[in-house]
């Protein structure tokens, strides 16, 4: 009886290891199903970006960048999501510090320097059209439309991803699933920036000179 009484009180402690391992190797699994996905969105954006600088010429007589670019406000849209992108990484800090209320506060500054560039966007987007260049206005402007809009919905995407993880980070505080998460959104949100700093430079710089 006593050898009965051993072996089951051992089972349990080895079922345990293995739950513990498939736990980190499913999180493992995740973070490169994540990296797969940025590596998708890389050729994304170099074919949308290639595209633009093929038909960024063809305007079909319509105005072009040169004309209708209000670089202040674009210089402020980068400002915003720079300064995001700083904020991003001070989250990600607190997080390591183990501070739940630093972490969940720079990820609101976050979502609020992004919602800020969103609306910025929109609005240049408004003037555009109102001025006369439209997305079927000349291939030219469905190009920078194209480009410049994915950038601004994947930025969009974010914000709500981010708002998500700020809920669990509030119900569950800092765990394993959350960190990772967290971490992640970082990455994501560095790229956008990175992203956007060739936008800023390919698309406006060149379109104003």
């Amino acid at each position: 009886m006593a050898k009965t009484s051993k072996h089951s009180t051992s089972a349990p402690a080895h079922d345990g290891g293995h739950a513990h391992e498939g736990h980190h190797d499913l999180e493992g699994m995740r973070m490169m199903g994540f990296w797969i996905f940025l590596i998708t969105d890389c050729i994304l954006f170099g074919t949308l970006f290639a595209t633009y600088v093929v038909l960024s010429g063809n305007t079909a007589g319509g105005p072009t960048g040169a004309e209708l670019f209000e670089m202040p406000g674009i210089i402020a849209e980068t400002f915003i999501l720079l300064t995001s992108s700083f904020t991003s990484g001070l989250a990600v800090l607190a997080m390591n510090k183990g501070d739940r209320k630093g972490l969940i506060l720079w990820l609101a500054v976050t979502v609020a320097l992004g919602a800020s560039f969103i609306a910025l966007e929109v609005s240049e987007f408004v003037t555009l059209v109102h001025e006369g260049a439209t997305i079927s206005t000349s291939a030219s402007w469905s190009a920078f439309f194209t480009l410049v809009g994915t950038h601004g919905l994947h930025v969009s995407i974010g914000l709500v991803w981010m708002l998500a993880i700020m809920i669990q980070l509030g119900r569950h505080g800092i765990n394993s699933v959350t960190r990772r998460k967290v971490n992640i959104i970082s990455l994501y949100w560095h790229f956008l920036d990175v992203v956007w700093i060739f936008v800023f430079t390919i698309v406006y710089l060149m379109g104003v000179m």
